[in-house]
């Protein structure tokens, strides 16, 4: 029989990057299956993104496209022309039309051409039969035009996550890639319900649900609730936390305002922004005005391994944003038995039921998340009830072994014939 394994890469704009630590998770999780993953990212991680021995290693192994190594260059686009002059003569007019809109739009889509072909060089230097792009942004670009030289022997496929790239379907090509691609993990029915609106219903089969997952024995409850009991017990504040990027559409502006409402009618709540950005300026000016400067604290930038010691002193986590796919950390925070409160925005839904295993608000209501943490900061009980639903929620759904063993039997199934070919092809230097 033909030997059937899938050897992936796996593709990102950045790799390891702080804010997509769950795909090396992926990656690492993936592994332990015994799939052999190579790993790829359009720029080189910055050393302010590698926090800790794992991110330095994951840098190490990861080949980036940027900055450009010419004799790379140079070797893979003599190969492609000497060896696949159709296919890469096809990518090169994908990458002129797609790169039609304007000037930037052409020298970007060429330079996704120029990099396309560096990746299937390398993947078929070692032996890759499928490679997967995270995000259907840049990855994606790059991925597609590897898989178009590669035929038969590279399929491709990509992570859907959004929303950014719902609110401009057009610029991000997303029906062409749908359609393109050999299948699309979709984190939520939300983004799949996205994607099936742009193809035809012979392209719904392949657009695939796979959520997200947590490690259920890294976030666990275990440790941290005997620490919030005393610190209720010693009259310390109740403690609420925000983990993400300080940016407009992360809506934090409007829980400063929520948490000095309710110190205003007599509660004790702290709120503390894990994060940075270019909104964090703004967001101190506001509480200080608002007189809560003292109340709201910014520890800057955590490295994922770091995010369980914050939640460890959290009573309530907040997530206010005006669009999300479905976050990681909500998933953390409910693992750890938090009660949270979010948005009843894209893919959150699919993740909390309101009343049962979190709290949801309309985004951008500042009355309603004003009155719903209120709740919660006064009563502990339902603090407690819907922390313990919550992580029940996301054991059942949101498990991050059990969902990379159904991502890798999705790779199995649907990477078809690339999949059944054991050798690569004739290499040409």
């Amino acid at each position: 029989m033909p030997d059937r394994r899938v050897r992936l890469a796996y593709i990102a704009t950045g790799y390891p990057y702080v804010s997509h630590t769950f795909i090396q998770n992926e990656v690492a999780a993936l592994r332990e299956l015994g799939l052999e993953i190579e790993t790829f990212a359009i720029r080189r991680a910055p050393d302010s993104e590698c926090r800790t021995e794992a991110d330095m290693d994951a840098r190490a192994t990861t080949y980036a496209l940027r900055p450009p190594r010419p004799w790379h260059y140079l070797r893979a686009h003599f190969a492609a022309l000497l060896g696949r002059p159709g296919p890469y003569r096809r990518a090169l007019l994908r990458a002129l039309r797609f790169g039609s809109g304007s000037t930037r739009d052409l020298a970007h889509h060429l330079g996704y051409f120029v990099q396309g072909v560096v990746l299937w060089d390398r993947c078929r230097a070692a032996r890759v039969t499928h490679v997967h792009a995270h995000f259907a942004n840049v990855g994606s670009d790059v991925a597609a035009v590897a898989a178009m030289l590669g035929a038969e022997a590279l399929s491709w496929s990509f992570t859907m996550h959004g929303p950014t790239e719902f609110s401009d379907t057009r610029h991000y090509h997303l029906a062409e890639k749908a359609r393109d691609a050999r299948f699309v993990i979709c984190i939520s029915q939300f983004a799949r319900s996205q994607l099936m609106a742009l193809v035809g219903p012979e392209h719904w089969e392949k657009l695939r649900v796979v959520h997200c997952g947590v490690d259920m024995e890294r976030f666990t409850p275990a440790t941290i609730a005997s620490d919030r009991v005393r610190h209720r017990d010693e009259g310390h504040a109740v403690q609420v936390a925000c983990v993400g990027r300080l940016v407009p559409e992360k809506g934090q502006r409007l829980l400063i305002e929520a948490v000095a409402a309710i110190r205003c009618a007599g509660a004790d709540v702290r709120v503390a922004f894990a994060g940075d950005g270019p909104e964090r300026g703004s967001l101190e000016q506001l509480a200080a005005r608002l007189g809560v400067g003292e109340q709201v604290d910014f520890p800057g930038a955590v490295a994922h391994t770091a995010v369980d010691e914050l939640l460890r002193h959290t009573d309530i986590f907040c997530l206010p944003s005006f669009a999300e796919g479905v976050p990681i950390v909500l998933m953390e925070a409910m693992a750890m038995e938090l009660p949270v409160v979010a948005t009843r925005v894209h893919g959150i839904p699919e993740l909390i039921e309101d009343g049962v295993s979190g709290r949801l608000v309309a985004p951008g209501s500042l009355p309603e998340l004003t009155d719903v943490l209120s709740q919660l900061v006064e009563d502990p009980v339902q603090r407690t009830r819907l922390g313990q639903a919550g992580r029940r929620r996301v054991a059942s759904e949101f498990d991050l072994r059990a969902n990379t063993r159904h991502l890798r039997d999705v790779y199995e199934e649907l990477s078809g014939g690339a999949a059944e070919q054991t050798r690569p092809q004739p290499r040409v230097t």
